[in-house]
């Protein structure tokens, strides 16, 4: 059988023992068992050495306080379609798990209203029919509260139609910097967290413009997403007074094992002094490696979408087997910091999440050839978008509805997503961050820089 503790304690002066009780000691231990009920089921948490006094009887403990419950209520679902197989899997991959390390993080601290945040993610492999299709199962069949996170200028650009039929659903952040979404009749519908294509390019030819570069070539997949990036460049050599020298595409679907000589060849013939282009990682990797081994050194640049993390680590594996760096004179811009500029507190917070949460996708929309990356900028793009989606949630009332959700997006000025630069929406204005960030490889990484240094 069980007996109770022989503890005891002194008088003050310490010179004969201390007498309990039976009602004192009774009530004490029901508080001590109490608290520690409480500790077990997380209601509260342990914080600093203390003493309770179960009927004057003095024991050491911990103190408690108490914490967040996590969030158990009707989740508030988010529609995301993205691709998370095929050639471009990475990007939905990492875009989903940026985001999911912040819910995750808010999830288990109440959520919103005691309400968790899920993300309803289907797999468009970067097929804009099923892009189509996800929407419209999202939206119809899913029921989801707003849309979050797509990924890709083709597949956005065949479900805004879907999208704008539907208006009192919103979209928030998009992997993307065309103009369609940013243009009437579709803008009202969607919140661009992130700089467009034409900002992108814009900074990138003001570079290679001030470096003395005045023959520009441009390299782009053949749809509306390398249209949007081309149109980008020539407005902003149309500045200068200049245009494009040459041009070379290819189709989408393009892998890291296509042949890309004859578009090297087409460029290199027209004497270009750099090419810019829009494409995804497997495609540019296909490129650049194409252009290294047939002599050609000339810079090559890259805009946000390629998921440069991406392309680094598959241009260092074939140089590793090659025997060939393919990393020289390798540029990208970027629409957040580098993830490694821990100075700054969202980067921080990202990849103490990324760390803490260890996010994966679910497992039927994985792909098995794709490995995950510790951190990223894409993931770090789909963190900021998360932490805007739960600003604009918390501000939409105790009781969140698509009408207040638009209305308290639209209000959000000035928030600090601790990147140096504050993001703002308005009535007609749908687009939150302008600034564009320089990178360039270095010790065989990205790296932050404020120009661009040119290799001969």
């Amino acid at each position: 059988m069980l007996r109770e503790p022989q503890l005891r304690t002194s008088d003050p002066k310490g010179t004969r023992p201390a007498q309990v009780s039976s009602a004192a000691r009774s009530k004490g231990w029901f508080q001590l068992l109490l608290t520690l009920q409480l500790l077990s089921v997380g209601l509260v948490q342990a914080q600093v050495p203390g003493t309770v006094s179960p009927g004057g009887i003095k024991a050491t403990v911990l103190t408690v306080v108490p914490v967040a419950a996590p969030a158990r209520g009707v989740p508030i679902r988010l529609g995301m379609s993205a691709a998370f197989t095929g050639p471009s899997a990475g990007l939905g991959t990492e875009y989903y798990r940026g985001a999911k390390a912040y819910f995750d993080d808010v999830n288990a601290q109440g959520g919103i209203g005691g309400r968790p945040v899920v993300i309803d993610a289907l797999d468009d492999a970067y097929q804009p029919p099923r892009a189509v299709t996800n929407t419209v199962q999202l939206i119809q069949t899913d029921k989801v509260f707003a849309l979050f996170n797509y990924v890709g200028t083709p597949t956005l650009t065949a479900a805004l139609p879907v999208l704008k039929s539907f208006q009192q659903v919103t979209l928030v952040g998009d992997l993307t910097g065309a103009q369609i979404q940013r243009n009437l009749p579709y803008s009202a519908n969607v919140f661009n967290v992130r700089p467009a294509y034409r900002e992108e390019m814009q900074t990138q030819v003001d570079q290679l413009w001030a470096a003395g570069v005045r023959k520009f070539g441009v390299f782009y997949q053949l749809d509306a997403y390398g249209r949007s990036g081309t149109e980008g460049v020539a407005r902003a050599l149309a500045r200068y007074g200049a245009s494009i020298t040459s041009e070379a595409t290819y189709r989408r679907g393009a892998t890291k094992t296509s042949d890309m000589s004859a578009a090297v060849g087409h460029l290199k013939d027209a004497g270009v002094e750099v090419v810019l282009a829009t494409g995804t990682y497997q495609a540019m990797g296909a490129f650049v490696r194409s252009a290294r081994d047939g002599g050609w050194s000339v810079p090559i640049t890259n805009v946000s979408f390629v998921s440069a993390d991406s392309l680094l680590a598959q241009l260092q594996a074939d140089g590793k087997k090659m025997g060939r760096d393919y990393t020289r004179n390798l540029l990208n811009s970027q629409v957040v910091p580098s993830y490694t500029d821990t100075q700054f507190t969202g980067v921080a917070e990202y990849r103490h999440l990324m760390d803490k949460w260890k996010p994966e996708v679910p497992a039927n929309l994985k792909d098995r050839s794709y490995i995950p990356l510790p951190y990223s900028f894409v993931g770090l793009e789909g963190f900021l978008n998360a932490k805007v989606m739960v600003q604009a949630l918390r501000s939409s009332g105790t009781s969140p509805t698509p009408a207040r959700f638009r209305s308290a997006l639209e209000r959000l000025t000035r928030f600090d997503l601790g990147i140096g630069a504050p993001l703002s929406f308005g009535q007609g204005q749908h687009q939150g961050l302008n600034k564009v960030y320089l990178t360039a490889v270095a010790n065989g990484r990205w790296v932050t820089v404020d120009r661009w240094q040119l290799s001969k």
